[in-house]
């Protein structure tokens, strides 16, 4: 593996990595369901745990920057079950994750190019994504730069854009504040409402942890993880709480235009409505434009992620060991070749068996939550071994704030986001069992896998002062 990726980099992989059809598509059903209010502390909240759960991540990353990220971790610091359930976990999350995205390319090309198959797209866009990863990490991270700066430009020029309609410079009329009195607003439907789109926010913001996976190959990862990381922070005040803001001012929550949350629904995004509220006549091209780009950028770095998350699992054992093998330019290419392969099969499964594919995608539903709680868990034990060993703090050279307190509320929130995304299954006077098996199925899934390992192999929780430091100090 080569550390090829720079300061710039890792700073928009870590700004990129939220920013998608989450805030460009579903922030407007997010206002339209919760109102202004809701939304704003639906998401707010969210961002409070990622904040705290990247943090975490960072402290671990700096220290040990290994490709292998969260799943190294539960390995050396909770049990290694625990650890083999994460990775592959995770690596489903980003494998189902490809397939969606390259369908996604697809729907979107249709707003140009209607009569042209879609798979014709997909295939395209699923051979434009490996050769972006094939060629070598460097390539990787400067097409995600790329990708994530026309993101990050979009949403100033939004931001500043609605700013100027909504005190009248633009538009032709002062809209002020009225649309957060407007019915029941700022908060529309109670506290219910804003917990029904916890997982919405909590879906937005998957893709923070991908600096984590990205630290093993860094050029400096002392210094450019905790910079990286230093962006969660106002990324999610500036990106996801002022635009959010702007599109609750601008547009009522009650209009339903704001109900439009899929990519074939490009002409309904809310970022389309502000801009042709101000008279931009080809707001829905320039915003397909930019939704495509995420899409890309989302399938790029869910090749990469779980590309190098299977390379690390085979490394340690808990995969094929044909997988660990990485060629002259540092890439692992029989993960990479799999992962493409499992991605364009999972892709197949929506053209040629749609129940498949719907269930794979209700399997892949819960796995990044999964994740983020095993970050918390494993980084409470990470420092908790680290203090039982004698180990001097100043050997850290980026500390989590607030610990334990972040990482204990972080895996809280984590397990509120995960039992509470169909909670509307059990209110019913006739408990719908086909709704919870459809929202909870990940759950077994992974229960499966880390108890089926620890049956197996018999492992333990690694008492903390056998946890292991060594060979992974990035000093």
């Amino acid at each position: 593996m080569k550390r090829n990726l720079k300061a710039r980099h890792m700073t928009m992989i870590a700004i990129g990595g939220s920013i998608g059809t989450g805030l460009f598509l579903a922030s407007g059903a997010s206002i339209q369901t919760a109102g202004p209010g809701g939304a704003l502390i639906a998401y707010g909240a969210i961002g409070i745990m990622v904040y705290f759960l990247m943090t975490s991540l960072g402290e671990m990353a700096t220290f040990m920057p290994v490709s292998g990220s969260f799943s190294t971790y539960a390995n050396r610091f909770v049990d290694p079950a625990f650890g083999f359930a994460l990775g592959w976990n995770y690596w489903f999350n980003w494998a189902i994750t490809l397939a969606v995205e390259i369908a996604s390319s697809a729907i979107i090309m249709k707003f140009w190019f209607p009569d042209v198959p879609s798979i014709v797209w997909s295939a395209l866009f699923l051979g434009l994504i490996f050769l972006l990863n094939a060629l070598s990490v460097k390539s990787y991270g400067e097409s995600e730069y790329w990708f994530s700066l026309i993101k990050v430009v979009t949403i100033i020029v939004f931001i500043g854009v609605g700013l100027l309609t909504i005190f009248g410079i633009l538009g032709g009329h002062f809209i002020g504040f009225k649309n957060f009195t407007i019915g029941d607003a700022p908060v529309h439907g109670g506290l219910l409402s804003i917990l029904s789109i916890f997982f919405i926010a909590g879906f937005s913001f998957q893709g923070t942890e991908l600096v984590g996976i990205a630290a093993g190959e860094s050029e400096e990862p002392e210094k450019n993880v905790p910079k990286a990381i230093r962006q969660v922070f106002w990324r999610i005040l500036l990106f996801y709480i002022v635009a959010i803001a702007v599109i609750g001012l601008i547009i009522p929550y009650t209009s339903p235009d704001l109900l439009g949350g899929d990519v074939d629904k490009i002409a309904v995004s809310p970022f389309t409505l502000v801009f042709k509220k101000v008279g931009i006549a080809f707001a829905a091209s320039v915003m397909n434009a930019v939704i495509l780009t995420s899409v890309l950028s989302a399938g790029n770095s869910g090749l990469y992620a779980s590309t190098r998350m299977l390379w690390s699992m085979a490394k340690d054992g808990q995969a094929p060991k044909f997988l660990q093998k990485v060629n002259d330019r540092g890439i692992p290419m029989n993960a990479l070749v799999m992962t493409t392969i499992i991605g364009g099969l999972a892709f197949l499964t929506s053209i040629f068996g749609d129940q498949v594919y719907t269930w794979l995608l209700n399997a892949s539903g819960l796995t990044g939550f999964i994740a983020w709680l095993g970050i918390a868990v494993s980084h409470y034990r990470f420092r908790k071994a680290y203090i039982a060993q004698g180990r001097d703090m100043n050997g850290l050279k980026f500390k989590a704030k607030w610990f334990p307190f972040g990482p204990i509320l972080a895996f809280a929130m984590c397990v509120i986001v995960i039992f509470g995304q169909n909670y509307q299954a059990f209110l019913t006077s006739k408990i719908d069992w086909y709704g919870i098996a459809v929202a909870y199925i990940g759950l077994p899934i992974f229960l499966v896998f880390w108890l089926g390992y620890k049956f197996v192999h018999k492992t333990k929780v690694v008492p903390l002062k056998e946890c292991s430091f060594e060979e992974m100090s990035s000093k």
